[in-house]
């Protein structure tokens, strides 16, 4: 499995939000990566699940769909 990986957004508090590529399925999805102080622990979303759980009009979801998108409709690297 080769994964391919955009980190979109850090906060200040360590959590690192990423979007992943499976450039072996083509499969793309959200990795959360929490904080240390809150055990460090790593999620993986399906873009649309993390779609929609989020508010719309939140910077995350713009960000998220924005980069699905443009993912989406290029080749593997």
């Amino acid at each position: 499995m080769t994964l391919e990986l955009k980190e979109l957004y850090s906060s200040a508090n360590g959590d690192v939000w990423s979007l992943v590529r499976d450039n072996d399925s083509g499969r793309v999805f959200v990795r959360h990566r929490a904080n240390l102080a809150s055990g460090g622990a790593t999620t993986d979303t399906d873009v649309s699940e993390f779609l929609t759980r989020t508010a719309h009009g939140a910077p995350d979801y713009q960000t998220v769909l924005r980069a699905a998108e443009s993912w989406a409709g290029s080749p593997p690297q």
